[in-house]
C-alpha cells in the first residue's frame, strides 16, 4: 500500500473506515464554497463517496486524493493528492484540510511531497493546480510550490471559472 512520508506527515489512500473523516472534511464550509457541495449527509455516504470517487481513482488512474495523517499521532488532518480529470490533458493537484490544521505548513508539506511523488515516482511530466480566483490561502499555497497562473479555464463542465496554474520551471517543476 502506498504510503508517502513527510517529516510530519503521511498520506495513504483512503478507505471505508475514513468515512468520519471525509464527512467533517467535506461539510466544512470553505470545502463547499471553493469545491463544491458533494452531498455528503452521512457516513454511508461519505463511505460511498470513498469507494466512488477516492478508490476508483486509485484503480482507474494509478493515483489519487490521500488522506494526510499527522505521524505524531496518525490523526487524519486533511487530504491531498493528484486528480485526473477526463476532459483535461494533465494531471492536478488538490489538497483540503480541516480548519484547525490549515495555516501551520501542512498543506505545503504535503503539496511538495505529492509533486515529488508524481513527478519521480509516477514519472508525470507536468502537473497543474486549479482554483477559484477568490480562493486566496490555494492560490498562495500553489505559489509557494512554484506554481503560476496561467489563464482562466473552466473545469469538467463547472459554471464557475478557475485560475489555471502551471509550473513555472517545467524543467525543475518540484520546489
Amino acid at each position: 500500500m502506498l504510503r508517502i512520508k513527510t517529516p510530519r506527515l503521511t498520506l495513504r489512500p483512503a478507505t471505508p473506515h475514513d468515512a468520519n473523516f471525509i464527512h467533517r472534511l467535506l461539510n466544512q464550509p470553505d470545502w463547499i464554497e471553493y469545491i463544491g457541495d458533494r452531498n455528503i449527509g452521512d457516513l454511508a455516504t461519505a463511505a460511498v463517496y470513498i469507494n466512488e470517487r477516492l478508490i476508483a481513482a486509485y484503480h482507474r488512474d494509478g493515483f489519487g486524493l490521500y488522506l494526510v495523517d499527522l505521524q505524531a499521532s496518525g490523526e487524519t488532518i486533511g487530504l491531498c493528492g493528484l486528480v485526473k480529470r477526463q476532459t483535461l490533458p494533465d494531471p492536478d493537484i488538490g489538497f483540503a484540510f480541516l480548519d484547525q490544521w490549515q495555516g501551520q505548513g501542512f498543506a505545503r508539506e504535503a503539496a511538495q511531497a505529492t509533486l515529488k511523488y508524481a513527478y519521480q515516482d509516477l514519472g508525470l511530466k507536468r502537473v497543474v493546480g486549479f482554483t477559484l480566483p477568490g480562493n486566496n490561502r490555494s492560490i498562495r499555497l500553489l505559489e509557494s510550490i512554484g506554481m503560476v497562473f496561467d489563464s482562466t479555464v473552466y473545469v469538467d463542465g463547472d459554471r464557475k471559472a478557475c485560475n489555471l496554474y502551471v509550473p513555472a520551471n517545467q524543467n525543475n517543476p518540484v520546489p
